[in-house]
């Protein structure tokens, strides 16, 4: 519980585990549809470029330019479209750690359940949460008939009609106000920024709206309302589309902030957003939209105040989220590699930080790297970085290593793009330095 803090907590942790705009005439690149059914060569062209952009994040030695496009699975392998066959205790435990092992992601195909994009993760989500709660309702640009820039809402229309799945103009500011009323007045709304950029425009809602209402009005009104959509650095889409916002808004007393990584993480969090009673902004990487993972049958969901164990190890501790989690994985195996036991450690909540989880882990490795996407002045690192140095000081052998972006606008150019952030060498090298 923070304290004075206008955030709600109704839950446990075990029971709540230039602007590119699409219309008409200039439709954005949408996702894939299922792999049975591979889209035409023709329009596919643009797509190819976002699915194999993670290829440079995972351990591809050939890749067949002339194949249609890929799908790229969560335990790092890519597929042709074309030959498809809690509670916790209120102290720190050093042993509270999962079991270790080196695989921690089985082949997808002995595990029970269904595959799916990560997309496709947000949309199932989504649309459990709007059949089992009849206030939750969709609101953002092309998000109804079109089925959203990213085919997020797609399908969800005709099945729940124009009010509950609601086309808005191109005015963040005004449709964001809007779900803030609609949230103050008993629905659950779910904002969908086309671009987590545009969302600067609404930045004055989100703020002094949306972030303050439930402390001003002394807590006569809750502020039950999701924001999300994509954001970060994506393939050649220029500064203004490359936006990293966790930052920005870190800083709003009474939001709640989580990011996206796999799809089964995506539905979870997704569902416990929707059904949380603060306000939270879910940060979706444009770049993991098709992500490939088999999820579970049953219905589960997340915490939203949890971070998720990706490896357990004994050697130094690393810490990052969204896509930065592919490039440490890759990190990850060279640096095994080489004799070290590194520990990944998915954030996943970005605000508040999950201390119970990052604090066990540095009380056993007494060394920290923290990889993020987002800018060094400022960002998620800064604020980690302050965070474990109050709390755990004296469990660290040495400083806290921060990798980040350059704080410069992102480049269209691709091999700049590239350069402005953390690569897996990066990762290994401050690992290797770390541990001498």
């Amino acid at each position: 519980m923070w304290l004075c803090s206008p955030l709600i907590h109704s839950y446990s942790s075990t029971s709540l585990s230039s602007r590119h705009r699409p219309n008409r005439h200039n439709p954005p690149p949408s996702p894939p549809p299922h792999p049975l059914t591979p889209p035409p060569r023709s329009s596919f062209s643009v797509k190819v470029a976002c699915l194999i952009d993670l290829s440079s994040n995972l351990e591809v030695h050939c890749i067949e330019r002339k194949t249609s496009f890929f799908f790229i699975h969560c335990d790092g392998s890519l597929t042709s479209g074309l030959n498809l066959s809690n509670s916790r205790s209120a102290r720190l435990s050093t042993n509270a750690v999962a079991t270790k092992q080196d695989n921690v992601t089985a082949s997808t195909a002995s595990k029970p359940g269904h595959e799916l994009l990560l997309f496709e993760a947000l949309r199932e989500g989504l649309e459990e949460e709007m059949e089992r709660d009849p206030r939750v309702c969709v609101m953002g640009e092309d998000v109804g008939h079109y089925g959203g820039s990213y085919k997020v809402t797609k399908g969800l229309a005709p099945k729940y009609g124009d009010l509950r799945v609601l086309d808005t103009p191109i005015a963040e500011n005004s449709f964001t106000g809007m779900a803030i009323g609609a949230a103050m007045t008993g629905l659950r709304p779910i904002v969908e920024g086309m671009n987590m950029g545009f969302l600067l425009l609404a930045f004055n809602q989100i703020s002094n709206n949306c972030g303050m209402l439930h402390y001003t009005s002394g807590g006569q009104f809750k502020i039950p309302i999701v924001i999300r959509g994509p954001g970060g650095v994506g393939r050649q889409l220029g500064a203004e589309h490359s936006q990293r916002l966790e930052s920005y808004f870190q800083s709003i007393p009474g939001i709640q902030m989580v990011a996206c990584s796999t799809p089964y993480n995506a539905k979870g969090l997704m569902k416990a957003a929707i059904r949380s009673d603060n306000p939270v902004i879910l940060f979706e990487h444009v770049l993991l939209y098709n992500l490939k993972e088999r999820i579970p049958d049953e219905e589960y969901v997340l915490n939203l105040e949890e971070a998720e164990m990706v490896r357990p190890g004994e050697h130094v501790t690393i810490l990052t989220y969204s896509r930065m989690r592919y490039h440490v994985m890759q990190a990850a195996k060279t640096l095994v590699n080489k004799g070290y036991d590194p520990e990944v450690i998915d954030i996943r909540s970005l605000k508040p930080f999950d201390l119970y989880t990052i604090g066990n882990s540095v009380k056993k490795t007494h060394r920290v790297v923290i990889v993020e996407e987002c800018m060094r002045t400022g960002g998620i690192g800064a604020s980690l970085t302050a965070s474990i140095n109050e709390n755990f000081h004296d469990y660290l052998d040495a400083p806290i290593v921060c990798l980040s972006s350059q704080d410069v606008p992102t480049p269209y150019a691709g091999t700049l793009e590239e350069w402005t952030v953390v690569q897996p060498a990066q990762i290994v090298a401050a690992v290797e330095q770390l541990c001498r």
